[in-house]
């Protein structure tokens, strides 16, 4: 018998790549001690990134959720594995540092066993504190790099990412394929070189099935020194998510090495299991073409994951893009040629903006700048005319350094807003915070939690955790949840659910045929529009003839990961409302007019 591969199970990413929501804590608790009687996985990913963002959307504690879902595969010997994002922490900006040190003590205390840190530029800067605290607090550090296919993304930028790491302290290194566009021959490659030169080290390779590479991409990984390999199960293997464990233990054993037997019996009741939470109610959520794979995506280089949320952004503009076509005298398109269009866009785009790794939140970064030239054409203006703040913070320097170099073009951009670029230490932007936060809540009222777990959740989801402290969360995913049961069509009601009067393209045409020089406000991400944030009322709006000036904030979006301004890009005074307080849009939906 040759090596030993052990498997692990990306429970939690399976869903994430899926569609919106994942399983709740007695959904999690019923299928865990399945999962062990499998006897094929050494780790499961447990929880980390949106894992924990959903059960408070849920009006879940997810500290709670946390350890009660770690501890039956604990008991069973199995390691429990979170994924972190470095700089981000568990969202999608940056968290200072004394919030990212509590995080690992929590973490620790409700059973993670091995912590997975990426970021999407590889500056080993941005995790040089997670190795560090994951190491004080006795987790296994497992550094990771963001596999993307370019002329930057070379074997000597990775060995050189790989050496920072090993002098930082990192147990492990993770291979995060995140778009399965790794080419099976160079992944191997790299693995043998980490090996031949830090023989100590464990190596894990994550791969996504999206582009169809990934099969390959184990095997070869496998045979040049891997020693774990994330899995999938039934029914939500493939398609955009992951190889499943059944596939893979057959090539793997076939070539020879050392695969765990799998308990069939078990893994029929998994399966099943799976289902019945999908038919319960979270396949309402579930984008069906993320079960299937696409070669398309070999081009763009985005994750297979943001498929689901990439269709729904291309819907919301479709309609916006194609009345601003026509109103110019062009010829309109059809959602497919949208698609292609966006897919050639983002190529254009992400060497231009230093070729970040496509993962989160540069991979939202970048297909939401191309998403946006592709308006901006359409309404006659250039490139680069709608970028937002944290668009620009990445391409400054301010997420860590890019690795690639940025366009005359954009920087001539950048240098005409007054902008600077940054090359210092990231983390140093972003001051303590924990006293500010421990304060709040004392004077909430709120306890602090178990090894402070309830503090550390108030500083890394602020907006969040008091919608779940206060019962909006619940309250807002139960009516989402209603109003989803209701459509009898699986392909309507995993689309965003908006509100009868919301985005009326008879009253969009009234507003324009009445006042043809009316500029639209639009939605820059999906979620629930926000017009005063400490205000309740559901048909709450700002006043007709407010005046805005250019770059001021209009409104917000409450998008799953915190508040997004919705700027003008004109001066002028609010026009007309098409959207109130709490109401759900998609990205590209026309809020208000101004003129």
């Amino acid at each position: 018998m040759g090596r030993k591969i052990k498997f692990c199970l990306v429970y939690r990413d399976m869903w994430q790549s899926s569609g919106k929501y994942q399983p709740r804590v007695d959904q999690l608790l019923e299928i865990a001690p399945v999962i062990v009687r499998m006897g094929c996985f050494d780790r499961v990913e447990t929880n980390g990134g949106a894992f924990e963002q959903v059960n408070l959307l849920y009006g879940e504690n997810p500290n709670k959720a946390v350890r009660a879902w770690t501890k039956p595969l604990r008991e069973a010997g199995i390691q429990t594995q979170m994924l972190e994002r470095a700089l981000n922490g568990l969202r999608m900006y940056p968290v200072p540092a004394d919030v990212r040190k509590l995080m690992f003590k929590v973490k620790k205390a409700q059973g993670v066993d091995v912590v997975r840190s990426f970021c999407g530029l590889n500056d080993y800067r941005n995790l040089e504190l997670s190795i560090k605290y994951a190491n004080e607090f006795g987790l296994i550090s497992q550094a990771a790099l963001s596999i993307s296919h370019s002329p930057v993304h070379t074997l000597e930028h990775y060995l050189s990412v790989v050496d920072k790491y090993v002098e930082y302290g990192a147990k492990e290194i993770g291979l995060k394929d995140m778009a399965g566009i790794g080419r099976p021959s160079e992944l191997g490659k790299l693995v043998k070189a980490i090996k031949e030169k830090y023989p100590h080290l464990v190596i894990q390779y994550h791969g996504h099935t999206g582009p169809g590479l990934s099969m390959a991409s184990v095997l070869e990984v496998c045979r040049n020194g891997a020693d774990i390999v994330d899995v999938a199960m039934e029914p939500l293997s493939w398609g955009m998510v992951h190889p499943d464990v059944i596939a893979v233990q057959a090539m793997l054993r076939a070539d020879g090495f050392d695969v765990a037997d799998i308990d069939m019996n078990a893994y029929m009741e998994a399966r099943t299991l799976t289902q019945k939470f999908i038919d319960d109610f979270l396949g309402y959520f579930i984008e069906p073409k993320n079960k299937i794979s696409t070669s398309l995506l070999l081009g763009c280089g985005l994750p297979g994951g943001m498929m689901g949320s990439m269709m729904a952004d291309l819907k919301g503009v479709h309609n916006s893009i194609n009345m601003m076509l026509e109103k110019s005298g062009r010829k309109k398109l059809t959602e497919d040629e949208l698609l292609i269009k966006l897919f050639d866009e983002v190529q254009y785009v992400w060497p231009m903006v230093g070729t970040p790794g496509l993962v989160t939140p540069f991979s939202q970064y970048v297909k939401n700048i191309a998403l946006m030239n592709i308006l901006a054409d359409a309404q006659g203006k250039p490139r680069f005319s709608n970028m937002e703040q944290n668009q620009w913070d990445m391409i400054l320097g301010k997420c860590g350094r890019l690795p690639g170099v940025v366009s005359p073009e954009v920087m001539e951009i950048a240098k005409q807003k007054g902008f600077t670029f940054f090359d210092g230490v990231p983390q140093d932007n972003y001051p303590d915070e924990l006293p500010k936060y421990r304060q709040m809540m004392q004077e909430r009222g709120w306890d602090v939690g178990q090894d402070d777990e309830e503090l550390f959740e108030l500083a890394m989801h602020e907006r969040q955790y008091i919608d779940y402290k206060e019962g909006r969360a619940k309250k807002n995913f139960v009516n989402e949840l209603e109003v989803a049961k209701q459509k009898s069509n699986i392909r309507e009601v995993i689309k965003i659910v908006k509100l009868p009067e919301v985005i009326q393209q008879e009253v969009i045409d009234k507003v324009l045929a009445k006042e043809p020089d009316a500029k639209m406000i639009t939605a820059p991400v999906s979620g629930e529009v926000i017009w005063e944030i400490a205000v309740d009322e559901p048909s709450m709006a700002k006043p007709l003839g407010t005046p805005f000036k250019k770059d001021e904030t209009v409104c917000f979006v409450s998008a799953y990961y915190g508040m997004e301004p919705v700027k003008s890009f004109y001066d002028g005074q609010l026009l007309e409302v098409l959207v109130r307080q709490g109401q759900k849009v998609a990205k590209g939906d026309v809020i208000a007019f101004i003129k």
